[in-house]
């Protein structure tokens, strides 16, 4: 390898894409084209970053297959910066398994660096921590260090996925510890761009997260009080992921709305009772509680009876039903922050990142259809704006926030 492409890699390394293009802006060989695609990448262009990225893969010979995975893993990570969802990660996965079996440790981290990222956004976050095990204790701060860690760049990114996922389970002091050692490592390796993505993800810890509504009102909690909502002896309705829950047991009700839209209305009324004409609006969004309501609501409130037998019974009053948990728990609703019918697509928007509608579909596990009514809907509201058109639109929330992080190196860097 030449010394300008040596000195790009290394300036690249260092946050400074400029430095990086100002080396090979003129080349036009394989290895430049990578280098340039990566720059321009890290600059924010991520069409232009993808065409130089594949015109790259395609000069590489037969023979540098390594190379090639090296732009693979490339265009994976802009794929990820762009909310490519509908990208095949199987094309991912074949160029980690080349880089491991070349001995490309670094990149070979990289790319489960980024596989554990997609992974986080479709919340399967068991199959997220299983690719981070990978990576061997010492990249998530875990047991004895091993004799080669990962440089600080990449340790940054491993954290922010470890703490993802621990924000995701609810384990608030496992996510500060993550975020503190991602700090440490973003501030080591001297990139503002990932000390900035870090400071983005630690305020979340500190922002209201969520509705707590009880018989004595409603207020705004942070992650750390849900966590310990969900510790402590309370009966909990979840309409934040609609399940029902105590310690130890987890009723999920998420297949059966109006099950959920029962118990939620039971709950907010608990310890009184809720009337019918109550229960009626909330689960079938009926005006008036006709007696063809009212007998519907009596099969509804029956098969509630049985899921929630473990949990509390549903007494019926005067003039409605009444929730009676068992061992004399108090019970509590905890709703979304803000809550509306778009509200889950809305919260993927805040993460700052340009969204496709296919890609939101497939995070939510929601018809296409259902995805672009929701985004007409908050384009109206002024909650959302579309860039591009046709297969190239891609919605994010105003004003437009964020950066690409900083993406793979063609080639291994330094132990540094």
């Amino acid at each position: 390898m030449d010394s300008l492409i040596t000195a790009a890699a290394r300036a690249l390394a260092a946050g400074d894409p400029l430095g990086a293009l100002n080396r090979v802006a003129l080349r036009e060989d394989a290895s430049a084209l990578a280098l340039r695609g990566i720059a321009m990448a890290q600059l924010g262009d991520l069409d232009r970053a993808k065409a130089l990225l594949r015109r790259a893969a395609r000069g590489f010979g037969p023979r540098e297959a390594l190379a090639r995975a090296r732009c693979v893993l490339a265009e994976a990570e802009i794929a990820l910066v762009s909310r490519d969802l509908g990208r095949p990660d199987k094309a991912l996965d074949q160029a980690r398994v080349t880089l491991e079996a070349h001995g490309d440790r670094l990149n070979a981290a990289h790319a489960r660096i980024v596989e554990a990222r997609r992974l986080l956004l479709f919340g399967r976050l068991d199959e997220a921590e299983r690719m981070l095990d990978g990576l061997g204790p010492s990249a998530t701060g875990l047991g004895v260090p091993a004799p080669s860690p990962l440089p600080a760049a990449l340790r940054a990114a491993a954290e922010l996925v470890t703490a993802g996922i621990a924000i995701r389970r609810i384990r608030i002091g496992a996510a500060r510890q993550a975020l503190a050692r991602a700090g440490q490592a973003a501030r080591a390796a001297g990139i503002a761009a990932l000390t900035a993505e870090v400071e983005s993800a630690s305020s979340v810890l500190d922002a209201p997260a969520a509705r707590l509504v009880g018989h004595d009102g409603e207020r705004l909690v942070g992650l750390d009080e849900v966590e310990a909502l969900f510790a402590s002896d309370t009966l909990v309705v979840d309409a934040c992921r609609n399940v029902v829950r105590v310690p130890g047991v987890l009723l999920p009700l998420a297949s059966r709305p109006i099950l959920f839209a029962l118990a939620r209305v039971l709950a907010e009324a608990w310890p009184g009772d809720a009337s019918r004409e109550t229960l009626v609006l909330g689960a079938f969004r009926g005006r008036d509680a006709d007696e063809s309501h009212r007998a519907r609501l009596r099969v509804e409130i029956a098969r509630l009876r049985v899921e929630l037998a473990a949990l509390a019974e549903i007494v019926a009053t005067k003039r409605g039903f009444a929730l009676e948990p068992r061992g004399g728990r108090k019970v509590v609703v905890l709703a979304p922050a803000v809550e509306d019918q778009n509200s889950s697509v809305l919260a993927l928007l805040a993460d700052g990142e340009s969204w496709s509608s296919s890609a939101l579909a497939a995070a939510l596990d929601a018809s296409a259809r259902t995805v672009q009514r929701a985004l007409e809907q908050l384009a109206r509201e002024g909650k959302a704006q579309a860039f591009g058109r046709g297969r190239a639109q891609r919605w994010m929330t105003p004003p437009v926030p964020g950066f690409p992080t900083a993406l793979l190196l063609p080639a291994p860097l330094p132990n540094g």
